[in-house]
């Protein structure tokens, strides 16, 4: 069957037999190459079915070669494998000028409004390293005194 062939409602039946497969798989995981050939589908559709989950968090896939031949192993994010989580401490950009900036759309880097000769941005930037220029200065001097 062709991707196109597919509604809504079986791509996902498909994805979640996929989600099972790949939990029954325990923490050894699955061969891309198996599961498509479990769910009987092509490789096209295999495929895009797998992305659609990786792009969701959902699963998780490494490249391995088997017999000479790439493909993926599969794993379920919840199943054991390692996940990185960090802890971030956002209060430092809240108040970021580019979250209200009128010309959010338009900026980027090579059009005419960008990051680096946004003066909003820079002042901002410069509000945020004052405070700790203070602290480099009062470390430094305890150095050479202590």
């Amino acid at each position: 069957m062709t991707v196109s062939s597919y509604s809504a409602n079986t791509t996902e039946a498909l994805e979640k037999k996929v989600l099972k497969i790949i939990e029954n798989s325990g923490k050894e995981g699955i061969l891309q190459s198996q599961l498509i050939k479990m769910l009987g589908v092509n490789s096209r559709l295999g495929s895009k079915i797998v992305t659609r989950l990786v792009k969701r968090g959902l699963i998780k896939r490494d490249k391995v070669t088997v017999n000479g031949r790439m493909t993926y192993r599969l794993y379920l994010v919840d199943s054991g494998t390692p996940s990185l989580s960090i802890a971030v401490d956002v209060s430092s950009i809240l108040d970021i000028p580019c979250s209200v900036c009128p010309y959010r759309k338009e900026c980027g880097v090579g059009n005419l409004y960008e990051p680096a000769t946004c003066p909003w941005l820079e002042r901002w930037i410069a509000k945020l390293v004052e405070p700790r220029r203070g602290q480099d200065s009062s470390e430094s001097s305890e150095d050479m005194t202590g």
